[in-house]
């Protein structure tokens, strides 16, 4: 019986190469001369630290920018408030990695409202989507590539 899973992931070596990208951005930039601005990666959270609000969200510009050039959806993003700590200004960029319970279950509804003959079914931070056709499985995933969710979906482990 075909299936395949619906995922929400990001690749961390992609995400390594992005940041390192902005901070190579932020050392050659005109702008950014002689001052103490940096992106800090620990797992899927970044911190963005410069000494103007202006810089840092010319920083999450370029980070966005970054993550499109290395495949990943900017939509994975969640940027925090800033906070002004001194003379620097420091913003929280925590990256979504996996689905969350609300989202999977917004998920197998929508695919239950389409009324195909597949069943989905959550398991863990994923969906796992099986039909007796293989073109079903191809609708669905036509479908929720139309949908606007709030996280950049992936569409992996796909069996005949």
């Amino acid at each position: 019986m075909p299936s395949f899973d619906i995922v929400s992931e990001v690749d961390k070596h992609q995400l390594t190469n992005a940041v390192d990208q902005v901070n190579r951005t932020i050392t050659n930039r005109f702008d950014f001369k002689g001052v103490d601005a940096e992106v800090e990666m620990s797992e899927f959270s970044l911190t963005l630290r410069a000494e103007s609000d202006m810089q840092v969200t010319q920083m999450v510009d370029m980070l966005r920018a970054a993550l499109i050039k290395c495949d990943i959806d900017p939509l994975a993003m969640d940027v925090g408030e800033e906070e002004q700590s001194g003379k620097q200004v420091k913003v929280a960029v925590t990256l979504k990695n996996g689905l969350d319970k609300e989202l999977s279950k917004k998920i197998v509804k929508i695919i239950k409202e389409e009324k195909l003959k597949v069943q989905a079914s959550i398991q863990g931070d994923q969906v796992r989507v099986t039909g007796k056709k293989r073109d079903d499985l191809q609708q669905v995933m036509a479908m929720l590539r139309g949908k606007e969710l709030e996280q950049p979906l992936q569409f992996n482990n796909f069996r005949d």
